[in-house]
């Protein structure tokens, strides 16, 4: 568990010898006992993930044609050797790719504006780095780049995309931070520790990892989750997050939404290993879609879950949602900064928007096309008017930089959505 309470232990062993060496003959006092396995149930200072407003980033788009180890259009369609088209799909929403110098084209459609149906790909250096730069540009402090299995067809992939990370977060001062995502992965126990000490570890070293109380973060998603997909028992994930502490690593847990309800979407017996977490992020995506849905969570989750946590010495940082686009969740914004005020309001330590990039589920941060002439013709894709308000590209971006100042406190808490949707 972290943050023992040693100082008082050092100080007092200290003094022990420093008082036998000046006064050689007279005995000294055997010090009292102290408990070190106290924990310090004070919330961490600011650093950063704590105090700081942390992005999902993907980065798993690719496309043939764009020098990546994979060569196919990796997440953008079911069938990755073929271009996307109506019937070859995996997304939900279509991207603005107006700030792309590298595009491929599609079988779509044109747009309606009559522009070819062009994708990016997130192995293009300079996607990553306009996507980071974006990150800067919005206020958004750091980016959890996912990674899944490396031993699958991905690795060469991810680990090309870590590189490129590093290299976009140190360029436009982001912070970013493995993000270990377990989803099907069966040798998880063992290859994990294997692939941070071989290859992950070494992004450590960069001035752009993020550290939160002078320890490196690391996140592990899927631990405890009520599924086949998940299928770990609660001694061998808590050994995986012990491990990873003992490596001196501040351990963040992707974890089920009702993480302390032992009989809902937790695994029974799993209490025990999330206490063992720096950091607990219940993952949200799929259990709110509206400001009403969030205001239930606030009172009837998310304060319990803070409570818990401030009496187990444990951070929080709860998920913030822009909405399902496909759905229309989003009501131009203010179900998202319904979230950003709960969330202020409850007192967590950290937020995480699920997600940057995530346009399969349209549910993605980034530029989006703001209007019908930015979707391919007879596609279906919906944009940001969706609802009749008129939303610039970048809105959301806009929008989450006006949460941050809001939970850092720049700006008052207000439950009024202070951005515009077009400037």
């Amino acid at each position: 568990m972290r943050r023992r309470n040693l100082e008082a232990l050092l100080l007092i062993t200290l003094f022990a010898v420093v008082s036998s060496c000046s006064k050689k003959h007279v005995p000294t006092p055997a010090p009292p006992k102290t408990d070190t396995t106290t924990v310090d149930l004070t919330p961490s200072p600011v650093g950063d993930v704590v105090g700081k407003v942390v992005v999902g980033y993907q980065g798993w788009f690719a496309a043939i044609g764009d020098g990546s180890p994979i060569n196919r259009f990796w997440h953008w369609s079911n069938i990755w050797e073929n271009p996307p088209s109506p019937t070859n799909t995996a997304i939900s929403a279509w991207p603005d790719v107006r700030d792309y110098t590298s595009t491929f084209k599609t079988d779509y459609a044109n747009l309606n504006n009559g522009s070819e149906a062009r994708v990016f790909s997130s192995f293009s250096d300079q996607t990553v780095d306009i996507q980071f730069k974006w990150m800067k540009d919005y206020g958004i402090d750091g980016a959890a780049l996912q990674r899944f299995n490396p031993s699958g067809l991905e690795g060469p992939v991810r680990d090309a995309m870590a590189t490129k990370v590093r290299i976009a977060a140190e360029k436009n001062g982001v912070k970013f931070y493995i993000m270990y995502d377990v989803s099907g992965w069966t040798n998880m126990a063992t290859e994990m520790e294997t692939d941070w000490t071989t290859k992950m570890s070494a992004l450590t070293a960069s001035s752009a990892y993020a550290m939160q109380n002078g320890k490196p973060v690391v996140c592990i998603w899927g631990f405890g989750f009520s599924d086949d997909n998940h299928n770990f028992t609660a001694a061998t994930c808590l050994n995986v997050i012990k491990w990873f502490q003992s490596k001196g690593c501040y351990v963040i847990g992707g974890v089920p939404t009702h993480w302390r309800d032992q009989n809902s979407d937790s695994r029974p017996d799993f209490l025990n290993t999330y206490r063992a977490f720096d950091m607990l992020s219940p993952w949200m995506v799929g259990r709110i879609g509206n400001a009403n849905e969030s205001d239930g969570f606030f009172a009837n989750v998310n304060k319990a879950d803070q409570a818990y946590c401030n009496g187990n010495g444990i951070d929080y940082q709860p998920c913030v949602l822009p909405g399902d686009l496909s759905a229309r969740q989003r009501a131009h914004g203010d179900f998202m900064w319904r979230q950003f005020y709960n969330m202020k309001r409850v007192g967590c330590q950290g937020i995480y928007i699920s997600m940057f990039d995530e346009y399969n589920e349209s549910n993605q941060i980034a530029k989006t096309a703001e209007t019908q002439d930015f979707v391919p013709a007879g596609s279906n894709f919906r944009s940001l008017d969706e609802d009749g308000t008129p939303c610039s590209s970048d809105y959301y971006l806009r929008l989450t930089g006006d949460g941050a100042k809001m939970f850092k406190g720049i700006i008052p808490l207000t439950a009024t959505r202070p951005t515009k949707p077009v400037l």
